[in-house]
């Protein structure tokens, strides 16, 4: 599943006019609702790229924004520099994410109580890859093992509103698509709020395993997530990784644009705005984007559904 950067001296502050909009409200009927996941850049290019990023999509008026957090913990500081800016920044709802594998009980609830602190009410709670993949651990007794611990500890620390992971193809590591629903279930009755999915190109999925979540009575908001498509070999390298599956029509839109990134990311645009569209035909108003930090495409499939700017001007602070 961020301000400019620190070397410019005359920064864009970042204040979308809210004229009353709830960032928090849900969509009324008919009314499309966005969402949109940042990570913490690792260079100073990525960074500019960022807050671009964050400067042109907060003209959208997101119910909220998203910030990753290593999944390891290894993120953490850059993290939390990002949200503080954010908050700083924006008037935009920030939901930081959490992760529990590489961080000590004790670390996740300090985390817990400093963002409940400074005014964070929506978490993004993850386990996190398993110490296998990422290399640092911490004794099973000291960490909170899976995501319903996780769900669990954040809920004794304060009220968050607290969004989950789902997977509309099943987490690659649950022994069957029952355990994986009722594993969200689980979290869903520990107090999780909200639950957004796994990426995916096959709606059929996605619409499927909706059904299955109201008839196993799950239920809050199973909000898709939605991955422009940018460049295509990367999105394959994810999905390979996740156990996404790319149905065979896309991959033959991409064939041969290997060298072509222009073309790609406009047909990027095309699929995501195609999906998008025939999840609204189904009922779906809130959509989640992984954006990688980069709002053109993003932005492009929004405006193509109708989504407009809601900020009359961007104030510039020496």
């Amino acid at each position: 599943m961020t301000n400019v950067s620190r070397a410019e001296s005359g920064r864009a502050s970042l204040e979308p006019r809210r004229d009353g909009h709830d960032p928090e409200a849900g969509p009324t009927a008919g009314e499309l609702a966005v969402s949109f996941e940042f990570f913490p850049p690792t260079d100073p290019e990525m960074e500019v790229t960022l807050w671009n990023s964050v400067r042109r999509l907060s003209l959208l008026a997101p119910r909220f924004v998203s910030v990753t957090y290593g999944a390891d913990g290894s993120t953490r500081d850059r993290t939390l520099e990002i949200v503080q800016k954010l908050r700083a920044d924006t008037s935009l709802a920030v939901a930081p994410h959490v992760t529990s594998i590489g961080s000590s009980r004790a670390d996740i609830l300090g985390l817990a109580r400093h963002y409940w602190a400074s005014g964070i009410r929506h978490l993004v709670a993850l386990r996190g890859d398993p110490p296998s993949a990422t290399g640092r651990t911490c004794a099973p007794s000291d960490t909170f093992r899976w995501g319903l611990d996780l769900v669990r500890g954040l809920r004794s620390v304060a009220e968050f509103d607290i969004s989950v992971a789902a997977y509309p193809e099943t987490h690659p590591e649950a022994r069957s698509a029952r355990d994986d629903l009722d594993n969200l279930r689980a979290k869903i009755d520990a107090g999780a709020t909200r639950a957004i999915t796994q990426f995916f190109f096959d709606n059929g999925a996605y619409l499927r395993f909706r059904d299955a979540c109201v008839a196993a009575g799950v239920s809050v908001p199973v909000v898709p997530g939605i991955l422009p498509i940018n460049r295509f070999s990367q999105v394959q390298r994810f999905a390979r990784r996740c156990g996404a599956t790319i149905p065979a029509w896309i991959s033959k839109r991409f064939d041969g644009l290997d060298e072509d990134a222009e073309t790609g990311r406009l047909l990027g645009a095309a699929v995501a705005v195609e999906q998008v569209e025939h999840l609204q035909r189904h009922g779906v108003r809130h959509f989640h984007f992984y954006t990688l930090n980069r709002a053109d495409v993003t932005y492009a499939i929004c405006y193509a559904l109708g989504i407009r700017p809601r900020m009359a001007a961007v104030r510039t602070t020496a």
